[in-house]
Order: C-alpha cells, then sequence, then structure tokens
C-alpha cells in the first residue's frame, strides 16, 4: 500500500495506481474525456488535471496518467487546477462545439463562454478510437499521422484498411460523433442548457468543498467570511 495525501486527507492506495484512480476510490469526482476504464491512459484532453506538490513548486498533471507515489500531496480541485479546467474545455468547446459529450461536460464546469474561433472540426483528437481499434478490437486499423495542426487520424496511405472488420467500435467510443441537442447547425458555441451552479466556496477558500457529493454544490453552505466565525447569535439572526 501507497500512503499519500488528497485534498488534505492521508489516504492509503494500491501501489501500481494512477492518481485519476485512487481520487475515484474514494469518491472525489474528476472529470475526464478521452479516459475509458477498458483502455490504455493516453493524457490528451487535460481535463482530469491536478495539482500535486507544495507551493510554490507545484505542478499540474493529467491525473489518469500520473502514478500514485509514497507521500504524494495532491488536490483536486483546487482554484487553479479548476481555472485550467474551463481552459481546457474552451479549447474543446472551439474544435468540436456540435459534440453533446463535450457541451455536457463544459456545462458541468460551468464553461458560459469561448474566448477562442470555432473551428467546427469533427475530432478532438483524443485517441479513443485508434485505441478502442488496437486494444479492444485488435483491429489496428487507424492511427495517427503528421504532427502539430496537421496531426489527424486516419487509415494506411489514406486508403481502406484490409484489416479493418466495419465493427463500429471507433464510432461507438467517439465523443464527437455524437450530436447535440441543437442539432447539427447549432446557435452558437456554447449551448449552457444543462449548466450548473458555480461553487461559491471557492470565493472564501482555495479549494472546492463538498467532496462527497452533490449538497451545496452552489457553494450555499458557506455563510461566513474568511476569518469569521458563525456564532450561534448570527445563526439565529440569520433564521
Amino acid at each position: 500500500m501507497v500512503s499519500m495525501r488528497i485534498n488534505g486527507l492521508d489516504v492509503q492506495v494500491e501501489e501500481g495506481w494512477t492518481v485519476l484512480e485512487a481520487a475515484r476510490f474514494y469518491g472525489l469526482r474528476i472529470p475526464t474525456l478521452c479516459y475509458n476504464d477498458g483502455l490504455s491512459p493516453y493524457g490528451a484532453c487535460r481535463l482530469c488535471l491536478v495539482e500535486i506538490g507544495e507551493e510554490p513548486r507545484a505542478q499540474l498533471v493529467s491525473s489518469c496518467t500520473y502514478p500514485v507515489s509514497e507521500g504524494l500531496n495532491v488536490r483536486t480541485h483546487s482554484e487553479r487546477v479548476l481555472k485550467a479546467r474551463k481552459m481546457m474545455m474552451e479549447l474543446l468547446l472551439a474544435v468540436c462545439p456540435t459534440s453533446r459529450t463535450i457541451q455536457d461536460l463544459a456545462a458541468e464546469l460551468n464553461v458560459q463562454r469561448v474566448r477562442f474561433e470555432p473551428r467546427y472540426d469533427d475530432c478532438i483528437l483524443c485517441g479513443l478510437c485508434v485505441r478502442m481499434c488496437a486494444e479492444q478490437m485488435d483491429g489496428r486499423a487507424i492511427g495517427f499521422v503528421d504532427r502539430g495542426n496537421k496531426r489527424r487520424i486516419t487509415t494506411p496511405f489514406d486508403i481502406r484498411s484490409d484489416v479493418c472488420r466495419l465493427c463500429g467500435g471507433c464510432i461507438y467510443i467517439c465523443p464527437a460523433c455524437q450530436l447535440r441537442c441543437h442539432g447539427p447547425e447549432p446557435p452558437g458555441v456554447v449551448c449552457g442548457a444543462c449548466l450548473k451552479f458555480e461553487p461559491t466556496c471557492l470565493d472564501h477558500y482555495d479549494d472546492y468543498q463538498c467532496w462527497m457529493g452533490s449538497v451545496a454544490e452552489c457553494g450555499g453552505c458557506v455563510r461566513e467570511k474568511p476569518g469569521e466565525k458563525v456564532t450561534p447569535e448570527t445563526e439565529k439572526a440569520e433564521k
């Protein structure tokens, strides 16, 4: 067993686990897009970013690929982490705003605007289809080609693959192939129809406070200002 700290709590996890697996074991919700339990971790979408280490040398890493280690200190919902996740969500929305999966994740992270010009591509390069074809279907009919902004997924030599069995596994797992409720021609980049409340506890603390469920996710439980205590007299006055 490995002893580590997650959000200020001392925990023990199995050796060989990733930070994402450790967090999920203790009921902590970390958003993911390119991760799938049946496939190898890839770390492409960066939505599962967490903060490790101590200030001022703390750094952001992808929790789905980072292994646990003895004495590791992890913060899964710090203000820095949430800002980074929102930025990555904006980039993903700009690439493929027609995806229902991406729009749902954007609503979950309370992303209400996109500061980048939308491209309306049909691929976010998450690699799910490539790993599904190779690891689950044993086909290896598709893969990545080129680099940088020319990077794309295709068959060898851009011709129909002889090993493709037309199983449809790549289409099934692709998050960009799922149209949002507004259809293929949405009025804007951000849907926001399923938008959740922004946790106001971040205004009072440096971390998200409701770890184990949806109770008071809107931050309504925060009634005191930093440095102040809620006394019985003030609590009675509020009622």
